[in-house]
């Protein structure tokens, strides 16, 4: 486990950048780290506003497999809790983080269980490893701007495909019916931009 640690502070030095680094990369890092991750929900609530109800089913399905794999994140931070890289002095960081676990990347869970529910599905693999590159690069950027370290990011990345994975059969099994039930609620609350035209029904 030490070597581990070590070769993990080794990497994140590495990457890590410091205050001569240009300020147009860390701004560009800044925009991938904390920014890029909103493609996430404005990708699904796309899908769910103006898809048919295959891509609704998709979209909940994907949703499921991300709360699952935030759920994942969770217990391995509160059971194996560590240190982000500025908690104990090492490297630079460029924007303020709370002090929580740094392991997993919440910030790759969420992206690259998209990109793999998307992978799993077959008819979106495309969009799936696009997803998965995003994840890739938006847990980079987090570890060159100072708040995870590399295996953060690989923890994020393998778990990912586990939880898309996991969802899958449940979803098959009872996606059908929930996703039949929020489309009915959806009808319901969203009646008015829907009869209008804005918005599929």
């Amino acid at each position: 486990m030490n070597f581990l640690e070590s070769l993990n502070q080794s990497l994140f030095l590495l990457v890590n950048a410091d205050p001569g680094s240009p300020v147009w990369r860390i701004h560009a890092a800044m925009l991938a780290a904390n920014k890029l991750i909103l493609i996430v929900p404005c990708a699904l609530a796309a899908a769910w506003l103006w898809g048919g109800e295959a891509q609704r089913n998709l979209a909940l399905k994907a949703l499921a497999g991300i709360a699952l794999a935030l759920f994942a994140s969770y217990l391995c931070g509160a059971l194996w809790p560590h240190p982000r890289p500025f908690v104990i002095g090492l490297g630079h960081a460029f924007f303020p983080h709370a002090a929580t676990s740094s392991f997993p990347s919440n910030h790759t869970i969420i992206i690259a269980t998209l990109g793999f529910t998307l992978i799993f599905d077959r008819r979106w693999a495309g969009l799936g490893w696009a997803a998965l590159a995003l994840a890739v690069l938006v847990g980079a950027s987090r570890v060159y701007l100072g708040v995870h370290f590399p295996l953060d990011i690989a923890g994020g990345l393998a778990l990912a495909p586990l939880a898309a994975g996991v969802a899958l059969p449940v979803w098959s099994r009872a996606g059908a019916p929930l996703t039949a039930a929020a489309q009915g609620l959806y009808r319901k609350v969203l009646a008015l931009p829907i009869a209008r035209g804005w918005i599929r029904a």
